[in-house]
């Protein structure tokens, strides 16, 4: 496993890189205005991309240059562009229905980091990889999916919700780079074709919302039954 016999400079920047993207994480979650989200899921993929160029470059895996490139383009460019046309078009500012607050929001969200650190300690410990960066990284990882996971439970608006799934998408993606940079490339760039799908779904949904129900929020997805 290359992330188990880094050197201290390939180790450090991979970790560096894996807590930005945690952080923009908690930004994202931490925040109701729509556009923040959205530039900080765009700065998390273009984290992201840098990762995967590094890890090219530190495991010589010539084929994740081009999945850097695909993620800067796609995860970092055309995927906030299309969800900012969405916003533009229905002229949504911020979140207004939520189950929990803000502050409310980022503590629960440091419980589920505390969690997935236990969660990555125990798995470290049982495969003798402690002190590594595998332990940062899935903690990361499992980090990133419940916080995606908290997102969709909290947050109500679709605009909200497709982020939502596209940070627990990250999450998993980031994680992957680390672990297992030799994952075949085709596989890679199906899943980031993936999510073009995704977004073009929610997309058609959040206007369908608004033209049968008025509003753009999932609460009302029972006023559409039959």
């Amino acid at each position: 496993m290359l992330a188990a016999h880094l050197p201290p400079l390939a180790a450090s920047l991979f970790s560096l890189i894996a807590i930005a993207s945690l952080l923009l994480a908690f930004v994202m979650l931490g925040s109701r205005w729509l556009r923040h989200y959205l530039y900080a899921f765009a700065a998390e993929s273009w984290l992201i991309g840098i990762l995967s160029a590094a890890i090219g470059y530190y495991g010589d895996y010539p084929e994740l240059y081009l999945i850097a490139i695909l993620t800067f383009l796609f995860r970092g460019c055309l995927l906030p562009y299309l969800v900012l046309r969405i916003i533009r078009r229905l002229h949504i500012a911020r979140e207004v229905h939520v189950i929990l607050q803000a502050s409310t929001s980022l503590v629960v969200g440091a419980f589920a980091v505390i969690f997935a650190l236990g969660v990555s300690s125990r798995i470290g410990a049982e495969l003798g990889l402690t002190g590594t960066v595998v332990v940062l990284a899935l903690t990361v990882m499992l980090s990133m999916k419940l916080i995606g996971f908290l997102m969709l439970a909290v947050r109500h608006e679709a605009i909200s919700q497709i982020l939502g799934l596209l940070v627990l998408e990250n999450g998993i993606f980031l994680g992957a780079q680390i672990l297992v940079p030799g994952m075949p490339l085709l596989i890679e760039i199906v899943i980031l074709f993936d999510l073009l799908i995704v977004v073009a779904c929610f997309g058609l949904l959040v206007q369908y919302l608004m033209t049968h129900v008025g509003t753009t929020s999932s609460l009302e997805l029972r006023r559409l039954v039959g």
